[in-house]
């Protein structure tokens, strides 16, 4: 097609497990007189193309047999559990590092956005690395100065844009990445699942830009948990499992795929250990649990009884001001019902000092319909940083309908993805 800007073909991605020895004694000599140093490992090599066939138990395989193509203007999501390979796959598309075996064919510039200062020099400050962004797109620059105002006027970090950006927070490191990467005009835009330490006000600007980006003819590849944000920015997504493509099609259809999938869901209980996204410095998410009005995790939930959402937590920080534990409510299609937080729960947002804490989100009886539901969980501190993305998915089901506000439903259930029971006042007015 002459419109196809990414063609993947045969793409395999594998890893060695543990260190990786050289083949030699002087290069790897070489690697360790690097080391000391503190310079890079010489015998680190990244191209396009690669061919690696022996394969035994020291060796994983992040991506297998990968074939895909990508239209010019196309805006795509990337979705999947962790460890899918999606972010192995935008690595190889930015020349982060190269294929094991397979091509890939691209036209036009990349910009993107991986992980929190990837593409930054910490000494730089925000304005000179707008410029060496710049530069390293080959663009000049005067034509790099023309778009400094409206790069700095979106990221919003205007008063620290002549600071080093190692003095930076981390939803201000990817306020600038973005506005970097999506207003130096690049044909091909890249953003990994990063985009959730911005905050919530941020996300909706950056999905607006991205938008706008596809629109003007540029091709965006979105990778995200957030299946809401998936369905609003792409038409076409690709699911990814162990691997491998599962599914390539319309958005709604592979996110009703993907949503309904068991091996996708979670039961009413997550225990987070070590080793996940769940601990940060100053904060450990211990286990999030969906329990009835007797704290039982395996009954039948009724829809006249309430349900409670329990998520167990410690502050590790002598204090951490402002923290707000958010329960997100999703339809098992993706779209979001409600979403509420503790932040007034807890002594109107005083700070909360060290120690081990259980927040519970208590949503009502005669509240939600006879359907399956999704929980997410996120842990932020408004207006600086998400302490924790969202979570996997935690599912339950409502089977018993037992109020039925409508008094008769001819379907058998009513309309709606929840079924409040609201007041209603009526008076004989003649």
């Amino acid at each position: 097609m002459s419109d196809t800007i990414i063609k993947l073909e045969n793409i395999s991605k594998q890893y060695r497990l543990g260190v990786v020895g050289t083949g030699t004694i002087s290069h790897d000599l070489n690697r360790l007189f690097a080391k000391i140093m503190g310079k890079e490992d010489p015998t680190l090599k990244v191209g396009s193309r690669n061919t690696l066939n022996s394969v035994d138990d020291q060796y994983v395989w992040a991506l297998k047999d990968i074939n895909l193509e990508v239209a010019q203007g196309e805006v795509m999501g990337l979705i999947g559990k962790n460890g899918a390979g999606k972010s192995t796959l935008l690595k190889l598309l930015s020349r982060v590092t190269g294929p094991s075996t397979g091509a890939i064919k691209v036209k036009g510039r990349i910009a993107s956005l991986l992980e929190v200062g990837t593409g930054f020099h910490p000494e730089l400050t925000g304005k000179e690395n707008i410029y060496l962004n710049g530069a390293i797109l080959g663009m000049t620059k005067k034509e790099i100065a023309h778009k400094l105002d409206e790069i700095v006027e979106f990221s919003g970090i205007k008063k620290y844009v002549n600071t080093p950006v190692k003095r930076y927070s981390s939803g201000m490191y990817v306020r600038l990445a973005f506005a970097v990467a999506a207003h130096l005009e690049p044909e091909i835009l890249i953003v990994d699942e990063v985009l959730a330490v911005g905050d919530a006000d941020f996300q909706r600007k950056a999905l607006g830009k991205m938008n706008e980006v596809s629109q003007s003819g540029r091709t965006v590849l979105f990778v995200s948990h957030d299946m809401g944000a998936i369905r609003r920015l792409c038409r076409r997504s690709v699911l990814l499992s162990a691997g491998m493509v599962e599914l390539d099609g319309k958005t709604d259809d592979v996110i009703e795929y993907y949503l309904s999938d068991a091996s996708n869901q979670v039961a009413r209980i997550a225990n987070f250990g070590k080793g996940k996204v769940s601990k940060q410095e100053d904060f450990i998410l211990k286990s999030i649990k969906i329990v009835d009005e007797n704290d039982q995790t395996d009954t039948i939930l009724s829809n006249a009884n309430p349900v409670f959402v329990k998520i167990d937590y410690e502050v590790l920080a002598p204090e951490i001001r402002n923290l707000r534990i958010i329960v997100q409510l999703f339809a098992t299609r993706g779209d979001e019902i409600l979403y509420s937080s503790d932040f007034f729960g807890w002594k109107n947002g005083v700070p909360r000092p060290k120690g081990v804490y259980q927040s519970i989100c208590k949503i009502p009886g005669n509240f939600l319909n006879a359907h399956k539901y999704l929980i997410k969980v996120v842990v932020d501190v408004p207006k600086d940083r998400v302490v924790i993305p969202q979570t996997e998915t935690i599912s339950f089901t409502i089977s018993e309908l037992e109020y039925d506000q409508l008094g008769i439903s001819l379907s058998g259930l009513p309309r709606g993805l929840i079924h409040p029971k609201l007041e209603w006042e009526v008076k004989k007015l003649k």
